[in-house]
């Protein structure tokens, strides 16, 4: 029982910290980028990456370090995390990334409790968020198939590039969505546009998990 209960505190406290720094991350870009796009979002996407390559490699051996709905949904479907232990995790992963929305805000002093009415949406933007998160699982689970050691580092590396190839600048997380939905800072989405970026990423999610098992199969 005490393994169960450190799980999910550390899905929780990984989630909440990457929140932070997504956000975080982006309300100091846009300060110091002088209003230079293509600045602010490399300030952006650095800090993301690193702070996954941290998360995973210090969170993984208590919880698996998922931080992420999608990936959650993706390791049941595969029959690797019980159902009550998945549910549990994807309610802290929520509730997590809402609380490093928060952090993030008061530690720039900013209302804590925001709206966001940065329009995102479209066909494109849902594809992207599809292709970010199809990718996404592609990651983890080839590298868990050839190089298992090296998950932190591949994932942190991905969610780099995706920043910058997809149209939606890779959310990939049901988590991460509902907590930029929070934010009317340089990370936020508004909320109606919110759904279909979930709808595309738990999509990815059922299809990736066996177009993805089929592919990194074990020879027989």
């Amino acid at each position: 029982m005490r393994n169960f209960y450190r799980s999910l505190v550390s899905e929780w406290l990984g989630t909440m910290f990457l929140l932070a720094t997504v956000i975080g991350s982006g309300i100091m870009a846009e300060n110091l980028s002088g209003g230079n796009m293509a600045i602010a979002l490399l300030g952006n996407t650095i800090p993301t990456g690193a702070i996954l390559v941290v998360l995973i490699t210090v969170l993984g051996p208590i919880s698996g370090a998922h931080l992420n709905p999608a990936v959650t949904i993706a390791f049941l479907l595969r029959g690797e995390i019980l159902p009550k232990l998945a549910l549990a995790y994807i309610l802290v992963q929520i509730v997590g990334a809402i609380c490093g929305a928060l952090l993030a805000h008061f530690m720039f002093e900013l209302d804590l409790f925001q709206e966001s009415e940065r329009l995102r949406t479209g066909l494109a933007q849902w594809g992207s968020e599809f292709v970010a998160t199809f990718g996404l699982l592609a990651t983890i689970f080839g590298t868990l198939r050839w190089q298992e050691k090296a998950v932190p580092t591949m994932v942190g590396l991905y969610i780099t590039a995706a920043y910058w190839f997809t149209a939606s600048t890779s959310f990939a997380n049901p988590a991460v969505t509902i907590a930029r939905s929070f934010t009317n800072t340089f990370s936020g989405i508004f909320p109606e546009h919110a759904f279909g970026f979930i709808v595309a990423q738990l999509a990815a999610a059922i299809i990736g998990t066996y177009a993805l098992r089929w592919l990194f199969a074990k020879a027989r």
